[in-house]
């Protein structure tokens, strides 16, 4: 019998946010729907309704025809439902197979954990994903791409009918894809029902044979994949086409002279790292997963100790003990996992924002609070993030959502930015809103802001970016200009032995 999910009029609101309204349609097993919407359009809310983390207010769903409501993400769990969301639900201070075992770990006659069954039946399923970890690897030692596919490795293991994947590709290179999109079609044939969140448009082309768009909340239309485009996909979701988004960027023609040049930098994850940053510069970074470059990121910041080399700014020699100390330069960076070091998720829109300049928002002794707020609903306004108030927790904003408040932080009318390092700045952010950030990067360079672009995505990085320096096993192997970069050439570079 083919197995069958129905979201049946869920509604669900938070304060001064309706979150999800009425929204119904239904997932057959054995293939995969996407569902796609720009941020706050309600996807993960419905994802988390489903892994029984939070309860509609109204409406229910139904597996095979039966209504469930979910007190715990353990009930859904004991109903063959796992939910791998992006920000991912791991114990860094754990292995990878107490992880991937948690809830159900092996025990021996004796009623003890059997540490030599965990470890075999652990290795069992990273030898099914190719990946180069061992079972015994500290999960909080590994890189961010690697602990994504632990988390994608525990809910292959609990064998679940139902399995819905939540931007599950943002930290992953082409190589990890395509190992998850393998399992995928393994899950499929096997009639599991699939449910597929991601931004990234050729990966839903790929993978899924239905997509679902909802926006605000609201059921907007489901298509055929096969059936359907790209533009009729950015309509639905956005309400308008949004055109050829590199095509049309407004570019600075007018890059001036050196700005950061780093020569012969070494630290203990990358070597030899030598580059030129110039005044109104967009130079990218790309590599494969362990290439060093959010690492040579951390070192030019201040955040990891640099054992040799040189760092000049403007001409002048620095030495940065701190990321304080390289605000105080003019360099901001926002990081690539923005829950671990980004953002303060317990403290509001508006703490966030201010954060970096608390200094220059006092009045006397205490901070002047309508400062703070000018500062936070700018950026609210500037990168249209969805919110009731400056008030709002960080932690309780989705995604997408939560990357455009590191924006809005290191953009501020306070800040004297010179240097902005962006590492994945478009990693959970809807395509709407890819277009909106790509031509900040131009106009951040057109005020000759030199900015440093990381991202996994080939194409993004080099339509992007003026150069792209290429990145492999923490050594720089090439540096092409956008005219002369093609997918081929970078990957080329990013594979080189």
């Amino acid at each position: 019998m083919e197995k069958l999910l129905q979201f049946c009029n869920i509604n669900k609101s938070f304060p001064g946010v309706q979150a999800l309204s009425n929204i119904s349609f239904s997932v057959k097993g054995g293939s995969v729907t996407a569902l796609m919407g720009e941020n706050g359009a309600g996807k993960s809310t419905l994802l988390k309704i489903l892994s029984g983390d939070i309860h509609p207010d109204d409406g229910h769903v139904s597996i095979d025809g039966v209504p469930q409501r979910f007190e715990s993400p353990y009930q859904s769990i004991k109903a063959s439902v796992s939910v791998i969301y992006q920000e991912r639900q791991l114990v860094n201070s754990m292995d990878v197979m107490e992880n991937v075992f948690f809830e159900d770990l092996p025990q021996s006659k004796l009623g003890f954990i059997s540490r030599a069954e965990l470890r075999r039946r652990t290795q069992e399923i990273i030898d099914a994903f190719g990946l180069p970890i061992k079972p015994n690897d500290m999960v909080g030692r590994l890189p961010v791409a690697y602990q994504q596919m632990v988390e994608i490795m525990k809910a292959y293991r609990r064998d679940s009918d139902i399995i819905a994947f939540d931007e599950p590709t943002a930290p992953l290179t082409d190589k990890e894809i395509e190992i998850l999109f393998k399992l995928i079609n393994q899950l499929k044939a096997r009639g599991k029902i699939i449910l597929y969140v991601s931004h990234r448009m050729a990966e839903i082309f790929k993978i899924s044979d239905e997509i679902v768009v909802l926006k605000d909340g609201v059921f907007v239309n489901s298509f055929e994949t096969a059936k359907t485009n790209e533009s009729e996909l950015v309509k639905a979701m956005v309400g308008r086409d949004i055109g050829d988004t590199y095509a049309n960027l407004k570019r600075n023609e007018n890059i001036g002279g050196v700005l950061l040049d780093v020569k012969n930098l070494v630290t203990k994850d990358v070597h030899d790292i030598s580059f030129q940053l110039r005044r109104g510069e967009v130079l990218g970074f790309a590599g494969l997963v362990g290439a060093g470059r959010t690492e040579t990121m951390r070192a030019i910041f201040g955040a990891d100790p640099i054992i040799s080399g040189e760092i000049t700014i403007d001409g002048k020699r620095v030495h940065f003990r701190s990321p304080k100390d390289a605000i105080a330069h003019g360099i901001a960076l926002c990081p690539e996992d923005r829950k671990e070091q980004g953002l303060v998720l317990g403290r509001s829109i508006r703490d966030n924002v201010s954060m970096p300049v608390l200094s220059k928002v006092r009045k006397g002794p205490f901070l002047n609070t309508k400062s703070e707020e000018k500062l936070a609903d700018a950026a609210i306004k500037t990168y249209s993030i969805k919110t009731p108030s400056s008030e709002k927790e960080a932690g309780e904003l989705s995604g997408g959502n939560q990357q455009k408040i590191i924006l809005g932080r290191w953009t501020s009318d306070k800040m004297d930015t010179k240097i902005l390092i962006l590492d994945e700045p478009t990693k959970g952010i809807d395509v709407g809103t890819k277009a909106e950030v790509y031509q900040m990067v131009c106009d951040f360079a057109k005020l000759g802001i030199g900015v440093i672009f990381i991202s996994s995505e080939l194409t993004e990085v080099i339509n992007v970016s003026d150069n792209i320096v290429v990145m492999q096993n923490g050594r720089i192997t090439g540096t092409i200009a956008r005219e002369d970069a093609t997918e081929e050439s970078v990957l080329q570079l990013a594979m080189h032995n």
